[in-house]
């Protein structure tokens, strides 16, 4: 893996800040960033995953679309994903948008997607619903659809319902109502998890190719298995932000250790075989143990 593409792209976006997009998402749903990353990055990405994309059989069953081909662990399949995966304007914005409800994010997936010509509209939902917990109190996931070709109505653009996060529990929402951003590689579309969604019709000649990204809640069980995607002797070649961000750490309090340590201990270059237990406590937990200490203290004197 190429070390120097660890540094995340970290040019103008568009002179907005990660306020301003954040507030888009929150009251719309989605947005597009233009020239979130420059074109050259994914023309590189797009040539590193074109052989493995033709190779790739065709998905089966009707939502991902027979005539759709899906490859993952990206990360592992070109160096220059890692600038989608860690692009700095985007990673503040999930910030904001999961922050509030989590210790830390996790990446949910990487993932290439190709829509052959001919191949259906996808059915609209819901990407949230992969977790069976109550909707509407939190987001669980933000969603980064990259484009590797030119996005248009015509060539299966992805669908979103503007607003759908607030109407949850509608699946059948009026197809006059939805958007279909045209966009060029280098643009990214960002939506919500609680937005409904879906992949658009190929009508063209050629095909749709893009990649989506998307970031859950550290606590909540990914998408696609992180740990098998990047075992430890993949990962250890990453940067330390991106194992942590795959998978190699906890989430407090506890969560996710390896023998009672941050699993990152695992991408040293001979693992301690024995390991003792340490603490990795919120700090409401660490407050109330100081407080309980306080107390236990002054009942002995």
């Amino acid at each position: 893996m190429d070390r120097e593409v660890a540094v995340a792209y970290d040019g103008d976006c568009s002179g907005e800040s990660a306020d301003y997009w954040t507030q888009l998402l929150q009251s719309d749903g989605y947005c597009v960033i233009p020239d979130a990353l420059p074109r050259g990055t994914i023309e590189k990405l797009h040539a590193d995953l074109r052989e493995r994309l033709a190779r790739t059989p065709f998905s089966q069953g009707g939502f991902h679309g027979e005539l759709s081909k899906r490859c993952g662990s990206l990360l592992r399949r070109s160096a220059q994903a890692q600038h989608l995966v860690m692009q700095k304007l985007v990673l503040e914005i999930a910030e904001r948008v999961l922050g509030p409800f989590c210790d830390c994010l996790q990446l949910n997936l990487t993932q290439a997607i190709q829509l052959h010509p001919g191949a259906e509209a996808q059915p609209p939902h819901r990407d949230h619903d992969l977790w069976r917990a109550p909707k509407g109190e939190m987001e669980f996931q933000l969603n980064v659809m990259w484009p590797l070709t030119p996005f248009s109505a015509a060539n299966g653009a992805t669908i979103v319902w503007p607003g759908s996060h607030r109407r949850l529990g509608e699946y059948l929402l009026d197809p006059a109502d939805s958007v279909a951003p045209e966009m060029e590689p280098g643009a990214a579309l960002l939506f919500l998890g609680s937005v409904l969604h879906g992949g658009g019709a190929n009508r063209s000649a050629l095909p749709r190719t893009g990649v989506i990204v998307s970031y859950c809640l550290g606590w909540l069980k990914p998408y696609e298995n992180q740990w098998l995607a990047y075992p430890p002797e993949v990962a250890r070649h990453f940067p330390p932000e991106l194992a942590g961000l795959v998978g190699y750490r906890q989430h407090r309090p506890n969560l996710g250790n390896y023998e009672g340590q941050s699993p990152m201990v695992l991408l040293q270059e001979k693992p301690p075989d024995y390991l003792g237990a340490v603490d990795a406590l919120a700090p409401e937990h660490v407050k109330m143990m100081d407080h309980l200490k306080q107390m236990r203290a002054q009942a002995t004197t």
